[in-house]
């Protein structure tokens, strides 16, 4: 899963998908509502693939964390609101991913991780690999065996 060119602008909403470099920041198009921006050199700009989130013993890639929601949520948005409130989205990201390190890992994370991951999911960024066509090959040559 690449997530190289999508990135979290400090003090914007949502997610950008950047679209070309310049000498003093970056001109990207936001994934909520289409309008481009252009970064100045004192934005702090977070590209999610470098993102990690704290677990016990180790960190995981955010992108790791999108895979382990995607797979849980069989491939669509989370079943949890983003506002609910901090008890319910800790247990919610525990049943996901069960050894994240909850002394560093704030209920503000996780609900950062969930709109991402919706608006992502919303978008089409993030998908199951292509297996359905494999599974569609099987089942033909199954079907053409059949008719021997």
């Amino acid at each position: 899963m690449d997530l190289s060119d999508i990135i979290a602008v400090s003090g914007r909403p949502g997610l950008f998908k950047i679209q070309t470099q310049t000498r003093t920041g970056v001109v990207a198009t936001s994934l909520l509502d289409g309008k481009r921006i252009t970064t100045n050199p004192t934005a702090k700009l977070s590209i999610l693939n470098d993102i990690q989130v704290y677990c016990i013993g180790e960190e995981i890639s955010l992108s790791t964390v999108f895979e382990k929601l995607l797979n849980y949520e069989s491939g669509g948005v989370s079943r949890i609101s983003p506002k609910s409130n901090a008890i319910d989205l800790e247990a919610y990201f525990f049943e996901v991913i069960e050894n994240y390190d909850e002394d560093r890992v704030y209920a503000s994370d996780i609900k950062k991780i969930i709109q991402w991951y919706n608006l992502l999911v919303t978008k089409k960024i993030l998908h199951f690999p292509a297996t359905e066509p494999k599974e569609a090959k099987k089942s033909s040559k199954k079907s053409k065996n059949t008719k021997n």
